[in-house]
């Protein structure tokens, strides 16, 4: 007796509703911070190059906050350290959600997008490395463009008006995320100098005492937002950077639900955060960021100087072909089969989308060469330059398909019997051609009135006067 050959595992395949709908929420709230996001990168530009662009550097260079404390700090280091350290709150739970209840979960799915993640993290520090290597210059800035910018991905989406099918979109979600973590890896331990044991075992209880209140069920945000508070101002003096105590936050968060919630803790929290975090804190740390004077001396330099250089060719070249390379042999050797309704050219443009590297990029190149005020000047331009080359690059690429997405986003939203859900989720449900079936004998009867109605007044209008 032959034995039972095992169904061929999909790749990009239809997601469950659950996971369709958290995708769908989380990315529409990106969408509209994405947008905000690009807003203030250009009105950061157009201030730092115009006539005001001394009040920009007198702003963005003034300093305030409690010395006593060592958080006497710049307006761009309160960007940077602090604004930030929300939006790696929200990525810490997006994190812990995928490997509790979403797509790291299980080895076998979680695979393939890791590995093409992991990739698309190695061949741009790689490209970089070459690059500046052969160039002679500094390889300090190796992981500058690693990282993932989803909210102005999103925002390149809605600007030319493509909408992605939702497992292209969950894709990309799950690339954003392990791009975080392996950021806030970065972060922590190539970034850090000198350790203040002291504060960094204040920190360690203070989160101890976080965790020990979210397990015993303890509510109330004028509870948890002074202790957050408390435990940024100690993760920062401890000389890691303080974004790390809002992802470790993040990830001690509940997010499976129990019986009577409607949502988990992390759920709801998430749901209260993200607009602040994508509508406000990471526009604002834009704003501080992105205003480079341009010159034609700093274009020339972008594609000229090694290290600016690498960084433009690490996240136009080396995003795209290590993601999508990264996903094709993870697909060849697991012998996932690619979704039937869409083709390889469409995971190359997701790929290339995934190039734009913006928010933790313009971080890193922060913290790389912080002892460089011109180049890091020139390597946040370089990020610019780059992101808009790939957000070009990939709205050609997407837009070539833009016909066969606009379909199957119709299909995936197609809601006939107007229940509340897809129908493409409910085609094996009985229910569901009962109610399709009593809709369509409705219509049919109204056109059969109609028919005879014509007839009537066809019939009427022969007849002699």
């Amino acid at each position: 007796m032959a034995a039972p050959t095992s169904t061929p595992r999909k790749f990009l395949g239809r997601l469950s509703l659950p996971e369709r709908t958290f995708v769908t929420d989380a990315l529409r709230a990106e969408t509209v911070g994405g947008v905000l996001l690009l807003v203030a990168a250009v009105a950061a530009l157009i201030w730092a190059n115009t006539p005001l662009g001394d009040s920009y550097e007198s702003v963005r260079d003034f300093h305030i906050g409690p010395s006593a404390l060592g958080l006497d700090l710049s307006i761009e280091h309160w960007a940077a350290d602090g604004l930030l350290a929300i939006f790696f709150f929200v990525a810490g739970i997006e994190l812990k959600r995928e490997l509790v209840a979403g797509e790291l979960r299980e080895p076998k799915a979680a695979a393939l997008p890791v590995i093409a993640a992991v990739c698309g993290m190695a061949m741009p520090a790689l490209v970089y490395l070459v690059v500046t290597t052969a160039g002679g210059g500094s390889t300090e800035g190796w992981a500058v463009p690693t990282a993932t910018d989803i909210a102005f991905a999103l925002a390149v989406l809605a600007v030319i008006g493509t909408s992605l099918p939702s497992a292209l979109r969950a894709f990309l979600l799950t690339l954003a995320v392990v791009d975080d973590l392996f950021a806030i890896l970065i972060i922590a331990v190539f970034f850090t100098d000198e350790l203040n044991f002291a504060a960094l075992g204040g920190a360690v209880v203070g989160l101890g005492v976080f965790w020990l209140l979210l397990h015993k069920g303890v509510r109330g945000w004028y509870v948890y937002v002074p202790m957050a508070l408390v435990i940024w101002g100690l993760t920062y003096n401890s000389g890691i950077h303080a974004t790390i105590a809002g992802v470790a936050m993040g990830l001690m968060l509940r997010c499976t639900r129990r019986e009577g919630e409607e949502h988990s803790p992390a759920e709801h929290i998430e749901h209260l955060v993200r607009p602040l975090s994508a509508g406000l804190a990471v526009p604002l740390f834009a704003l501080f960021s992105a205003g480079v004077i341009v010159s034609g001396d700093l274009l020339s330099d972008v594609f000229t100087e090694p290290e600016p250089l690498g960084v433009v060719l690490g996240l136009v070249v080396g995003k795209t072909l290590g993601i999508f390379g990264g996903t094709w042999l993870a697909a060849r050797f697991t012998r996932a089969e690619l979704n039937e309704d869409l083709a390889w050219p469409d995971v190359f443009a997701v790929a290339a989308l995934a190039g734009i590297g913006f928010t933790v990029s313009l971080l890193i190149a922060e913290l790389a060469f912080a002892g460089s005020p011109v180049l890091t000047e020139e390597v946040k331009a370089a990020v610019l330059m780059g992101s808009l080359i790939a957000a070009v690059f990939a709205a050609i690429l997407l837009k070539l398909r833009v016909r066969k997405y606009n379909a199957l986003v119709e299909a995936e939203e197609r809601d006939e019997d107007q229940d509340g859900i897809p129908d493409i989720y409910e085609q094996d449900k009985p229910e569901y051609h009962l109610r399709m079936a009593a809709i369509y004998e409705e219509k049919a009867a109204e056109h059969r009135r109609k028919a005879e109605l014509a007839g009537a007044s066809r019939e009427g209008g022969d007849s002699p006067a």
